[in-house]
């Protein structure tokens, strides 16, 4: 697919066929993640990729809006031993969401689904998804993403708004 495309293609999913996904798309999907700008180049990730169907249904317990049926997940985590330091330590955030967003555009080119659930700056659920997954106290949890073959093919979009775009000259 060609970058505008992906684009325009990426959305939501949030059913998924029974179709397991391969370990060399979770590869390029990693792959993609770790290609994202970093401040500093710092790199303050860790990606947990769940396949255990057992796990996978229990991240859906961690918020209300994690109720998804995908058949992986990948949760992407702030590694604060490799963040900035003092005032700067959040560009963590950022960083992560680089790597989100890579990998949702990955998933988009490869014919799979996915959708992005956040969990910070939510605290009771990044305990409760820290205490699932047995993180490292330094690993703050900022999103689950759901992946699989998607059940449901949402219309491309383009969303551009005139009014939301300001030129300073």
């Amino acid at each position: 697919m060609e970058l505008k495309e992906v684009l325009l293609r990426r959305r939501s999913v949030r059913k998924f066929t029974d179709e397991p996904v391969s370990q060399e798309h979770i590869q390029e999907l990693l792959h993609a993640a770790m290609s994202g700008p970093s401040a500093c180049n710092k790199q303050p990730w860790a990606f947990y990729v769940v396949t255990d169907p057992d796990m996978v249904q229990a991240l859906q317990s961690t918020t209300m809006f994690t109720r998804i049926k995908g058949k992986i997940a990948m949760v992407v985590c702030g590694d604060l031993s490799r963040a900035l330091p003092l005032h700067a330590s959040a560009f963590w955030i950022q960083d992560c969401s680089a790597a989100t967003e890579n990998i949702l555009l990955r998933v988009t080119d490869l014919g799979l689904g996915a959708v992005w659930c956040g969990i910070h700056p939510q605290k009771k659920a990044e305990e409760k998804l820290a205490k699932l997954l047995n993180l490292p106290e330094k690993h703050i949890p900022l999103n689950i993403i759901f992946i699989g073959h998607p059940a449901q093919e949402p219309e491309a979009r383009d969303w551009y708004d005139e009014n939301r775009v300001h030129y300073i000259r």
